[in-house]
């Protein structure tokens, strides 16, 4: 039977976890996005010079585990004597920002993809609108393709902000007590790993749930003009 003491013991460790797993995968998510637009441009250009570097990055970052680029920055950033040696390490030596920094530039790859994607798919109609209404190109990229690309950036990038929650798990290897960090913790105490992963199981789904509940709220008015109209 489910040991529900252990709950009643160790609910501080769980929400230790669960705060440090909110903000994280939150703060990755805006890191990532501010990356992500710029890199998406980027790999649009007909320029060599901007489009290579973005293509490599992205690619880099798409077909490489996550658990992998943690490893790299959390394990290899001491292999350097150069940068042990400047400011950069106080904040390498951190796991937590090592988590961060390896979730925000993956998140950042997928993301830049997304929107990428969402921008090649905008008609030329809508464009040639705005420049012959008189706008400028920034205008136009500003006021008509940046929301017209959201728009269909959105559910794609749904998936991408759940992947990027379940993916963050990976952070109590680098032992960040996040939810799965928690888990462990508990059943090294208990030895209970079905009380311990079941719980953190079922926060996760909370706040999947959650997070599923925002981008709905966000889909109904985002799309409100491409639901039917009911006439009286």
């Amino acid at each position: 039977m489910f040991d529900f003491s252990i709950l009643a013991d160790e609910w501080p460790t769980y929400l230790e976890g669960l705060i440090n797993t909110t903000w994280l995968v939150a703060a990755s998510l805006v890191l990532g996005l501010s990356i992500a637009l710029p890199m998406a441009l980027a790999r649009n250009s007909s320029h060599p010079l901007l489009r290579l570097p973005a293509w490599a990055y992205i690619y880099f970052f798409r077909g490489t585990p996550l658990l992998v680029q943690l490893f790299i920055i959390y394990y290899g950033a001491g292999q350097w004597q150069a940068l042990r040696e400047t400011w950069l390490w106080q904040w390498l030596e951190e796991a937590w920002f090592c988590a961060l920094l390896a979730f925000a530039l993956n998140t950042a790859a997928y993301t830049a993809e997304i929107i990428r994607g969402a921008l090649n798919t905008i008609p030329r109609g809508e464009k040639e609108a705005a420049l012959a209404f008189g706008m400028t190109r920034w205008q136009t990229f500003k006021n008509i393709l940046l929301p017209s690309a959201a728009r269909r950036a959105l559910p794609a990038y749904s998936n991408e902000v759940i992947f990027m929650l379940h993916g963050s798990a990976v952070a109590g290897i680098i032992t960040v007590v996040d939810l799965t960090g928690a888990a462990r913790i508990i059943n090294s105490r208990y030895y209970s790993p079905f009380e311990a992963f079941i719980t953190a199981g079922a926060l996760y789904l909370c706040l999947s749930l959650c997070l599923i509940g925002l981008f709905r709220r966000l889909e109904r008015r985002w799309y409100a003009h491409l639901r039917p109209r009911v006439q009286a």
